[in-house]
């Protein structure tokens, strides 16, 4: 496969699931601020912005984090690469180029979101709920990785689209826990707390993993429950190690196919040795928030590296 062919596949499944992940920054947002203050170190929106890595470009552009500017940064702002408008047009841009490596019914469904963007863009703001945006946003991402899972060859194309999401999901996890932890809490003593676990309730919801996490747990919710679910669980299908270990199987697969081992394959094997050898405790003991930030760190350094071994060969 050529390495543009790659590249573009690579980035429609990067930019899909960036737009999943845009909107679901914003139900976080929108369903903490509906819960009581506590006085937090930062407020709930530029909480967002602070975990999304945009807060630089937002008050460049608006100024303060105001909750009705920063939704319209994060959904509809072209100037904003990361928002969801632009996403979703980035990734159908992609697959335009590399119509004939994808099913029909894969373009359709990348070929509908985007029309059906351009509607909601000329629906005026006043009249679009943010629910109905971000339960938007989640189902067209939802029907293009269905129709990617279901019709296409397991060939390098598929590999290279589910790097795509496998990276750019791991980030975005990440990204998203560490939403909780911008939302400081006044002082020690509400760690573990009920409002504590309330925001880690409110969390998994936002995260479509409410029901998920009581099947894998049930009882009470707590930080270290939650920390082992989206990090060290394997059952978990949005959990970091789960991300990294895709992320080494169809690295694998590729150096298969080609007959090739490269450094990409090796960092990702000593990238899922590393997460597999934690426990809660060690993370907790380094810091959620530190350990967050170190593995997106890594992450991204994962990223460049399958970019400049497959992607970039004949730019």
């Amino acid at each position: 496969m050529l390495s543009r062919t790659a590249d573009n596949l690579f980035w429609i499944a990067r930019y899909m699931e960036r737009a999943e992940t845009a909107a679901r920054l914003l139900e976080v947002g929108s369903r903490i601020a509906l819960l009581p203050s506590a006085a937090g170190y930062r407020n709930e929106w530029d909480s967002l912005l602070q975990a999304s890595g945009n807060a630089d470009a937002f008050a460049r552009k608006y100024g303060e984090p105001v909750q009705r500017n920063i939704e319209s940064f994060l959904f509809f702002d072209r100037d904003n690469a990361n928002s969801v408008a632009s996403c979703i047009t980035t990734a159908r841009e992609n697959a335009r180029i590399v119509r004939t490596a994808l099913t029909a019914q894969v373009w359709d469904a990348l070929n509908s979101a985007f029309q059906e963007l351009r509607h909601l863009e000329r629906t005026p703001r006043s009249e679009l709920e943010l629910s109905r945006l971000t339960e938007w946003t989640m189902r067209h991402a939802a029907m293009v990785r269905g129709a990617i899972d279901a019709t296409l060859l397991r060939n390098d194309g598929w590999d290279f689209l589910n790097l795509g999401y496998h990276l750019e999901r791991a980030d975005n996890t990440a990204r998203l826990m560490d939403v909780k932890y911008y939302v400081l809490l006044p002082k020690v003593d509400f760690v573990g707390s009920g409002y504590d676990n309330y925001q880690w309730t409110t969390m998994l919801r936002a995260m479509g993993a409410h029901r998920a996490f009581h099947w894998a747990y049930g009882g009470e919710v707590t930080a270290a429950k939650i920390a082992h679910f989206l990090i060290l669980n394997r059952q978990s299908p949005r959990s970091l190690i789960t991300c990294v270990d895709g992320l080494s199987d169809h690295l694998d697969r590729i150096a298969k196919a080609y007959g090739t081992c490269t450094p990409a394959q090796e960092a990702a094997r000593a990238m899922r040795e590393g997460i597999e050898a934690l426990t809660v405790e060690d993370i907790f003991e380094e810091g959620l928030h530190e350990f967050l930030s170190r593995f997106i760190g890594v992450n991204a350094d994962m990223g460049a590296l399958v970019r400049n071994t497959y992607l970039d060969g004949d730019r």
